[in-house]
């Protein structure tokens, strides 16, 4: 197998973990890992097909993900601190009970 088909299988199992790990868990920050995880699987994928074809392409969509995944880090986990302030326990069932 080429390189390429290995990473890409690599990137397929990486973004099935970080997709099992969103949808079948329900603490706030098992499932943001996860979908951090996912964003990892997607960037590996970018840049696997980016050499494959011989371009800086891929390189540059990686950056344009880890910048909206580092606004996200910083919004999401803003969130979850102010559940567990707020209530001593997260759970993702119980977000759409909170007021204020």
């Amino acid at each position: 197998m080429s390189s390429i088909t290995v990473t890409m299988v690599v990137s397929a199992l990486v973004f099935t973990i970080g997709a099992c790990g969103v949808l079948l868990r329900r603490n706030p920050l098992v499932q943001f890992m996860s979908i951090e995880l996912m964003l990892n699987a997607v960037n590996l994928a970018f840049i696997s097909f980016g050499g494959m074809n011989g371009s800086a392409e891929g390189q540059v969509f990686v950056l344009m993900v880890l910048t909206v995944a580092a606004a996200e880090a910083v919004i999401g986990l803003g969130i979850i601190v102010a559940m567990f302030r707020r209530r001593r326990r997260i759970d993702v069932d119980d977000v759409n009970t909170m007021e204020g």
